[in-house]
């Protein structure tokens, strides 16, 4: 599972449908997980960005991997953005 969504680099360089792949989820307390989200310009190159979240855990809910995408989808940024 992935996102794609347009993203622009901190050089100013406008990327449209960057892919945004969830990686390194750690679970805090039972109540709160980090984790980090690697964008790339293709699935087959390497990452240019990378940037942590953190937001509340449903120990009872999805698997930790949906519940982050499913995060990312409630903030702005990401209101575009495409599963794939």
């Amino acid at each position: 599972m992935a996102l794609q969504n347009n993203t622009a680099t901190i050089h100013g360089l406008n990327i449209e449908s960057a892919y945004h792949r969830v990686d390194s989820i750690s679970i805090v307390n039972k109540s709160d997980m980090t984790f980090h989200v690697y964008v790339y310009v293709h699935v087959d190159k390497p990452f240019f960005s990378e940037r942590t979240f953190q937001m509340s855990y449903d120990i009872n809910g999805e698997n930790p991997i949906r519940q982050a995408y499913l995060y990312l989808k409630t903030l702005p940024e990401f209101s575009s953005a495409v599963d794939c």
